[in-house]
């Protein structure tokens, strides 16, 4: 056991050490423009990046980066200024509605429009605001949630994509692994880890931020949460972030976000709680020579950080977790990212590995569960700059090959009409029986049992659409539906404790549909309300046979400057 801590202890150190010297080589090589600045980043949740993306959708910028998340504050000013300097491209009503978005966006940032606009930045030597944001929510649930705990049937024998490489997986591997987890809230996903309870809950959330110089930026962000079952008062965000432009530290607990993806990212998403962490990265893309001339738009993000514990006894365990992302846009219309993540080691793993399993995964010594996969982005112009986008990810299932496949793909029409106020998008996962498990790793890949990729989790296909019209920059409406199959691959005979049994009762196909409709609207100053309500049917609920069940959600939001 003390051999065991030793090499924790160790490999904490070496992770963090790499990582600080990096930072201070990247900050000693990296030329730093002197109107970077630092800045605290933006709720996924914010309407400011459905702002950005209609402003996209309308022809007026062509420098955005998708596939990393969240935008800094800074990020999203030079995008708005961006935006700002191609208006004399639009006319008419889709010009009118372009300046208002324009006008919202620069009145929520204002700090940042106002140092992005001097060159170099300028500003005080100290500053905070006490409340730059706010959020008072209700939920009202009547409904479960889905237990993701299941036994599955892996198979062996496998190739990527079905026909290359062989068996890279042989036929031996075949048997049965362990899904876990849960989808937390029905008809809420992607909710950093909030789980609200049957009944009446309430939160309030609120964001405090600090400034020193322009090259220093901190965030703290409690929430107050009250559920039916109990009271709760913790730490959602926290951090501090020094540099900014093409380089930033940053440190503490925060959200990311990994792919194109609207509904779900494969590797990393908002789905599960922050985690705290170390994490160095691009909030804007590098603004380097010859990095502009021959790559094009380039952002990146590296994150070192350490899951919590779970198991017990011989399935102890407490992973480091380690994830890095490299998105490229060398054309306005196209954009290409890879991304990784990794567990790795802790209790449980300790014995030695050999220099290719502990690169690459997925062989017979290694100490960790990997995934890795690619994205592609396409903007058409002449489509009204429509969006087709696809993510492919796999796991470490045979040495270096990422060949278990699962994709998340769609289409976004940000102009349905010329006057950009009518945008449609569809979605659609796959999710791969073994995506989020492994056999080293039986709790899987989850954080606090939700998935820290997709909110649908692993051994699923969904479809999802959504309709939103505008009626001004502030008032918009959104109608949505999905259809989610689970348990079409994989399934096993269980018995009453839910695990495998060759006498028990086969698992049957679990078919959801569900409905939402979001109408957010101003009510005065900076204050808007967000509306939604859900409904969802569920068909063998938990893959229990003839067992089927409604849910409904109802969730009113007062936001102010959100």
């Amino acid at each position: 056991m003390e051999k065991d801590r030793s090499k924790e202890m160790i490999f904490s150190r070496v992770s963090i050490s790499v990582a600080v010297a990096v930072a201070v080589i990247m900050f000693s090589v990296l030329p730093v423009k002197s109107w970077s600045f630092a800045s605290n980043n933006i709720p996924l949740d914010s309407s400011v990046y459905s702002y950005l993306e209609k402003l996209a959708g309308l022809g007026l910028i062509s420098t955005d980066v998708i596939g990393i998340k969240p935008y800094s504050k800074a990020e999203a000013a030079r995008l708005a200024l961006e935006a700002q300097q191609n208006l004399e491209l639009l006319s008419g009503e889709s010009r009118t509605f372009a300046e208002d978005i324009l006008n919202r966006v620069c009145k929520l940032i204002p700090r940042e429009i106002s140092l992005r606009k001097k060159k170099p930045a300028g500003g005080p030597f100290f500053d905070y605001n006490p409340i730059s944001s706010a959020r008072l929510r209700y939920v009202y649930l009547d409904g479960i949630a889905r237990s993701y705990n299941r036994d599955i049937y892996v198979r062996g024998g496998q190739s990527a994509f079905g026909f290359i490489g062989g068996k890279l997986r042989p036929d031996s591997d075949a048997g049965i692994a362990h899904q876990s987890g849960s989808e937390g809230t029905p008809l809420l996903e992607n909710n950093q880890g909030v789980i609200y309870r049957r009944g009446q809950n309430a939160e309030l959330s609120w964001s405090m931020e600090g400034f020193v110089t322009s090259k220093v930026s901190l965030l703290v962000e409690p929430l107050l949460l009250h559920t039916p079952k109990d009271d709760q008062l913790t730490l959602q965000k926290g951090y501090i972030k020094i540099g900014g432009g093409g380089l930033e530290l940053e440190v503490g607990r925060d959200v990311n976000w990994f792919g194109p993806g609207y509904r779900g990212a494969l590797t990393l998403a908002s789905n599960a709680r922050n985690f705290d962490m170390v994490k160095l990265s691009s909030p804007e893309p590098l603004d380097v020579g010859w990095v502009k001339e021959y790559l094009g738009d380039f952002k990146y993000a590296f994150i070192l950080s350490r899951f919590d514990e779970t198991g017990k006894g011989d399935t102890l365990r407490r992973p480091y977790f380690l994830a890095m992302k490299l998105s490229l846009k060398p054309k306005p219309w196209f954009e290409i990212g890879g991304n990784f993540v990794r567990q790795e080691g802790g209790p449980g793993l300790s014995a030695d590995t050999t220099i290719a399993d502990f690169i690459f995964g997925g062989g017979n010594t290694n100490r960790s569960n990997s995934i890795a996969g690619i994205e592609l982005l396409f903007r058409i112009p002449w489509l009204r700059n429509s969006m087709i986008y696809g993510e492919y990810a796999g796991e470490d299932s045979a040495g270096f090959w990422p060949f278990v496949e699962s994709y998340v793909a769609g289409i976004y029409i940000p102009c349905l009409t010329p006057s950009g106020r009518d945008d449609f998008r569809f979605e659609f996962f796959y999710g791969n029986p073994m995506l989020y498990t492994d056999f080293k790793f039986p709790a899987g890949y989850v954080y606090h049992q939700i998935p820290v990729g997709h909110s649908q989790g692993g051994g699923t296909i969904e479809f999802f659409t959504r309709y939103s019209h505008w009626f001004s920059e502030r008032n918009n409406l959104a109608l949505e539906y999905f259809h989610t199959e689970r348990g079409n691959e994989g399934r096993v005979k269980v018995g009453p404790g839910g695990r495998s049994d060759p006498n028990g009762i086969f698992q049957a196909v679990e078919r959801k549909d569900a409905l939402r409709a979001i109408w957010n609207l101003p009510l005065f100053g900076d204050f808007d309300m967000n509306l939604m309500y859900g409904w969802e049917r569920i068909h063998n609920f938990d893959l229990v046979s003839g067992r089927n069940r409604t849910n409904q959600l109802v969730k009113i939001d007062l936001l102010y400057r959100y």
